[in-house]
């Protein structure tokens, strides 16, 4: 199955077909000169974008089908977010055929629909090592390509970056450095939710800088039904002509009363906005084109065309498009085949991991479920992540006290600290690395108001193929600081469920509890956690010369070390630290007395469990040459995508390097003549 076929041809109007027949192909060039001939696969003869813009609009309709099949195809290899993609083929060829990228600056929102555009942008023969170690970034990226000028793995950068871009190339113009470049950021609906796509909205309007913001719109239902009479208005409604007479209009309102400017410039945005539903982001300063069918090119490519001679302020262009268009699985399929693991390409059915252990993921939305259940006060809050959270599991069990306020991580957090303010138990379930994003809220709406929001942080560690964008490697060190917060980090699921009890039971102030992607260790799990006493942790394993003191699922690594040295005649003591903070400072004092060496093991970046511990010890007077202290920690650099098992090589935290670490610690702790 080439996984394109005719499900991936647009549907076009045959009156507009009639009427491009005539037209210049998408790069203003005569069609009869296309370089990829009559007939054969073009997508073979585009090595860079550049070499489209001379395809007629038939050859580039094709073109979009034989690159939606590559997409499909590469995919099922690698896994990735797949439905996304499919629904911008068409956008992606009209915006380089229309766009001269890479001087140009196109900007990808959040990077999910990113690979039809990695394809076109000499990245195909790569593009089947996506998400594989060393190979291709599931997002864009800087480093990995001039046709990335800005990297985006978290979601609604792109127009503040945009308009960055925008208005540093007027400034380099002021100077006399001529840049006549265009800027282009291409965001989602789910993007559109989230404030700070406002926030340089109407820093954009402001500004008047020359900028295209083209609203991919595939799920809000925002758009009035897009046809022949919508794509005619949106092209008399972008054309030079309508916008130079706009441009006349208001010059001559200038010369009437004072007042009277104003009440026609509103004016005509209201009837506009009347016919197309454009009023917000006229009211942001945009000048509003669409809704136009963003899978047919008859109608894209003209809008794109008008947009690009514009010289007016910030345009917006609003694009409709169908998650997972052109594959049948992916249509039917009720998130659209949003992301994906392997898959095969005729049935669309994705490749079963072998049986094993429930994700870290699904025993919270259990535990969650359980604690719920006993107590009608437990309410689940995500930002846009049902699924990836577990949260889709508790919203079936308590529709009414399931709360999914899109991607606005700020206002989850304080929305959750306004809930706990009115005595319910907010449990407000955030990726780690998604919830740097609400940092001043959990200080100052929460903490400081020692208020009992309960923080689930999904994705803590390293996280394999999403690589360094989806990495939780700081929540120990920007929550630990913070003054009265409870920090959890269980070990495995157990531990998890237990978390999840004892976070529910506190309600006296804000606590928080880590848990990192993938399965757990495939114990025996209760029917309902249990309360832990606050800030102790346990001994599993007794020793004479070393001590680790684990925080989090590095338990089973250091387990592991432990009886590699074991069988090496160094006798360890393994501890599980549970708490971050409150620190089990008894537990801490009694494995420094009593060991020569004390290794701390974390699956964080320096600054934050084992940074705490020095802390305490060094106020104890414990840290007096006789005790040799040794963090382990994420390296002070990302870690690029890969498997979570080569990650935790690269970071130095496998069960061999830990056993290796200590083995180069003693012959020197030997040497003090301390044993």
């Amino acid at each position: 199955m080439s996984g394109g076929g005719e499900a991936g041809n647009p549907v076009v109007d045959a009156t507009h077909e009639a009427e491009n027949a005539s037209e210049a192909p998408a790069g203003g060039s005569s069609a009869g000169h296309s370089p990829a001939g009559d007939g054969g696969r073009y997508l073979d003869r585009v090595e860079i974008p550049a070499d489209l813009r001379n395809f007629s609009v038939e050859q580039l309709r094709q073109l979009a089908d034989e690159l939606r099949a590559e997409t499909i195809d590469a995919v099922s290899v690698t896994g990735g977010h797949l439905g996304a993609s499919l629904g911008v083929v068409e956008l992606t060829v009209a915006l380089h055929a229309v766009f001269d990228t890479p001087h140009d600056r196109l900007i990808w929102d959040v990077g999910h629909q990113c690979y039809p555009h990695k394809i076109l942008t000499g990245r195909r023969g790569r593009i089947r090592t996506l998400r594989q170690g060393g190979g291709l970034s599931g997002f864009t990226r800087r480093a990995e390509s001039e046709y990335d000028p800005f990297g985006a793995g978290h979601s609604s950068t792109s127009i503040s970056a945009g308009l960055g871009m925008a208005v540093a190339r007027d400034l380099k113009a002021a100077r006399g450095v001529a840049d006549e470049r265009h800027v282009v950021a291409v965001i989602g609906d789910g993007a559109m939710s989230a404030g700070m796509a406002y926030e340089a909205m109407n820093n954009a309007g402001a500004l008047r800088s020359r900028l295209v913001v083209i609203l991919n719109d595939n799920d809000m239902s925002i758009a009035p039904p897009v046809g022949a009479m919508s794509a005619y208005l949106s092209r008399l409604l972008s054309s030079r002509p309508f916008l130079g007479l706009r441009d006349l209009a208001s010059r001559m309102a200038r010369r009437f009363p004072r007042g009277f400017e104003r009440t026609a410039r509103r004016a005509e945005e209201y009837a506009r906005g009347i016919l197309t539903g454009g009023t917000l982001f006229e009211e942001l300063g945009f000048y509003y084109v669409g809704p136009i069918d963003g899978h047919n090119l008859d109608h894209l490519l003209p809008v794109l065309r008008n947009v690009r001679e514009a010289e007016a302020g910030p345009i917006l262009v609003h694009v409709v498009t169908q998650k997972g268009k052109g594959y049948a699985p992916a249509e039917e399929s009720a998130d659209k085949l949003h992301a994906v693991s392997r898959f095969d390409v005729e049935t669309g059915e994705q490749v079963a991991a072998p049986p094993g252990p429930p994700s870290y993921t699904k025993v919270f939305a259990r535990a969650l479920v359980a604690e719920a259940e006993a107590d009608e006060a437990i309410v689940g809050i995500t930002a846009a992540m049902p699924s990836g959270t577990g949260l889709d599991l508790f919203a079936g069990k308590f529709p009414e006290r399931f709360f999914d306020v899109g991607i606005a991580e700020q206002h989850a957090v304080t929305f959750a600290a306004g809930l706990a303010a009115e005595g319910l138990k907010p449990f407000c379930a955030i990726y780690s690395t998604f919830l740097q994003r609400a940092y001043d809220q959990v200080v100052h709406d929460v903490v400081l108001q020692n208020l009992p929001v309960r923080f689930a942080m999904d994705r803590a560690g390293l996280v394999g193929a999403d690589g360094a964008t989806h990495a939780g490697a700081f929540d120990l060190a920007y929550l630990g600081c913070l003054p009265g917060i409870v920090l959890m980090a269980p070990a495995d699921e157990v531990e998890l469920m237990h978390a999840v009890a004892t976070a529910a039971a506190i309600d006296d102030g804000p606590s928080a509890f880590r848990y990192p992607r993938g399965e757990g260790w495939g114990m025996t799990l209760p029917a309902r956690g249990e309360v832990l006493p606050i800030g102790r942790g346990r001994v599993l394993r007794q020793g004479e010369r070393v001590a680790f003191l684990v925080l989090g699922p590095l338990l089973k690594e250091a387990l592991a070390a432990a009886e590699t040295l074991e069988r090496q005649g160094v006798g360890v003591t393994v501890a599980d630290a549970r708490f971050a903070k409150p620190l089990d400072t008894g537990l801490i004092e009694r494995l420094a007395r009593n060991h020569e060496v004390l290794f701390t093991i974390e699956e964080g970046n320096a600054g934050g469990f084992g940074a705490a511990v020095m802390h305490h010890l060094a106020w104890k007077g414990l840290l007096d040459g006789r005790l040799r202290v040794r963090p382990l920690t994420l390296p002070d650099r990302f870690i690029e995508h890969d498997t979570q098992t080569r990650q935790h090589a690269a970071a130095g935290l496998s069960g061999g390097q830990i056993a290796a670490a200590v083995l180069q610690t003693l012959p020197q702790v030997l040497k003090t003549g301390t044993r």
